[in-house]
Parts: C-alpha cells; structure tokens; sequence
C-alpha cells in the first residue's frame, strides 16, 4: 500500500526540516517543494517549483493526504521597500498558487494547513492575546493581513482549511535560537531591552505535533495560535537560556545598542524589541497536550 503523501510547500527551511523528519518516521511520504533543488534528502522527495506558477509540481498535491504551506521569505532583513515586496509577494504568490493547484486536482488533498505569525497581534505589551483578538499596527501585521487575507479567499470545497499562526519554534538545528545560543555562550545573553516584551515560544516537537493533530483531526478548521500555554518575558527567556548553556548573568543590552547592532547585522531591531503574549486558546479548547508546556523543561530537553 502506498503511504500517504503529504506535499510540504517552501519545506526546505528548518520547519520543513523537522517536520519531513518525523513524518518519515510516522510513515508517511513527504515531498518537499523548493525552489533549491538538492535532489533527494534521505527519504524525503524535493520538487522544483517557483511558488507563484502553476507547473509540473500541481500534480504532487493529486491525491495527496495533506498540504502544509511555509512559504515565505524570512523577516530577518532590513525592512527595506524591496524586501517588505519580497516578503509580502513569497507569501501571498504561494497561498494563491497552492489554492490554484488544489482547485484543479481530481482527487484534492484533504486538508490544506496554512502557517502564520503571532505578529499579527502586534507589540501587545502584556495583553493576551487568544485567536479572536483583534490585529496590532505596524509593518509586521499588514503582511499578516495580507497574507491571511489571500488564504481567506480561497474556495477548495473538498479541502479541510486551517490556519496556524506560529510562535517562536525551539529546536537544535534551526531558527532564531541558534542566534541566541551563540550569544549566550560568548557571555552576551543579557536582558535585551526593557527585558518586558512577551515571548511566545512552542518547542519544535510540539509544533510538529501540532501539524499531525491539524492534518489527521478531521473536525478542526479556522485559526489556531500555534504556541505554548506559558509565554516568558524576554528577561525570563534569557535568564533560562542562560541556565540551560550554564553561563553566568551578563549585561542587558540597551535598546541603543540592539538599533546599533541589528544595522550592522542588516535586521531590524522591532524583531528584539517587541513582543506579544499569546494564548493557544483554540488548542486548549480541543485537549492538545503538550509535551513541553514549560520553557525550562523545554529548553533542557533541547540542550540535554
């Protein structure tokens, strides 16, 4: 018997990664579409494709179990007129594409699981905020806006929607915590900023587990805050990065110095400096366990 296909759209970044990983290991086939094409990986197929175009990739999605699309360029960059286009354009180009593919498929995928950010609910200060909380202001929430609006006006009769607005994953092999990490252990892991702006983080296992629960629960559909129950200030999250590296107490860098350092680093420094304390409301709601629910357990089980 065939295992079930399940298509990973701009899967090659470390979501995708450690997504594909565990669905080999659950026995299903992924198949990742790139637009790097490096052949093979393992077990895990790759697909070229340019996330904008119909072309020969569409069929992948013929029959398939599930699509989970993490297009995206990344928001690590300056904030500059040509990469807000290229971050605004990967997203809203890749969810209009996929809608186009699943529309013209015989036997459509069952379920289309669509990431998101937490970002659309702004710099919330210490305002939960649970998936009917209204959307923030800024350069970061209208390309929330617009790349969720793109998702709302697709019309798939056959597929399952759902949508997963993502937190800050932890994992070894990806992501911003490696950054950290490297900061952390040069002696540099201090309060940044204020330390006050809420970090709304999910360990990666979770968050695959997450993907799992939206692609096998065939009575979930909507918006799901993908993050865990207990969100930690910045001051809080350092202090147990710190513990988890065993490092010392370091300096807080000042707000001055993270506008400095995130020019020459060409990012924006709102990426440091602001945050948002979410609630996953909705996944509470259905039962989710977590496994790590905890940050201090959940760095330890990462850095073990």
């Amino acid at each position: 018997m065939d295992k079930p296909r399940i298509v990973l759209a701009g899967g090659s970044g470390f979501l995708g990664q450690e997504l594909a990983h565990d669905l080999v290991a659950l026995g299903y086939d992924p198949v990742i579409l790139t637009r790097s094409m490096r052949g093979k990986t393992g077990r895990v197929r790759q697909v070229q494709w340019d996330g904008k175009t119909i072309g020969k990739w569409a069929i992948e999605l013929d029959g398939a179990k599930a699509v989970v699309n993490l297009t995206g360029k990344s928001v690590n960059c300056r904030y500059t007129h040509e990469n807000l286009r290229e971050i605004n354009e990967s997203r809203v180009n890749s969810v209009r594409v996929v809608d186009e593919a699943i529309s013209k498929c015989t036997r459509p995928p069952e379920v289309l699981v669509q990431t998101a950010s937490l970002a659309i609910y702004g710099d919330a200060g210490n305002r939960l905020c649970d998936e009917n909380s209204p959307a923030g202001d800024g350069i970061p929430v209208e390309t929330c806006r617009l790349w969720e609006e793109a998702f709302n006006e697709g019309k798939t009769p056959f597929t399952r929607r759902i949508i997963l607005r993502i937190g800050f994953v932890l994992g070894k092999s990806g992501g911003a915590l490696g950054t950290l990490s490297k900061l952390v252990k040069c002696f540099l892991g201090g309060t940044v900023g204020s330390g006050r702006q809420y970090i709304s983080w999910l360990h990666v296992a979770d968050m695959n587990r997450m993907f799992l629960w939206a692609i096998e629960r065939d009575d979930v559909h909507g918006v799901f805050n993908a993050t865990s129950p207990n969100p930690v200030t910045n001051a809080e999250f350092m202090r147990e990065l710190r513990r988890a590296l065993h490092r010392p107490w370091s300096p807080p860098t000042p707000s001055w110095a993270v506008h400095v350092g995130s020019w020459f680093m060409r990012t924006e420094p709102c990426l440091a400096l602001t945050g948002r304390r979410c609630d996953p409301k909705q996944f509470l709601q259905h039962r989710f366990e977590f496994r790590f629910p905890n940050l201090r357990e959940a760095l330890g089980d990462i850095y073990e």
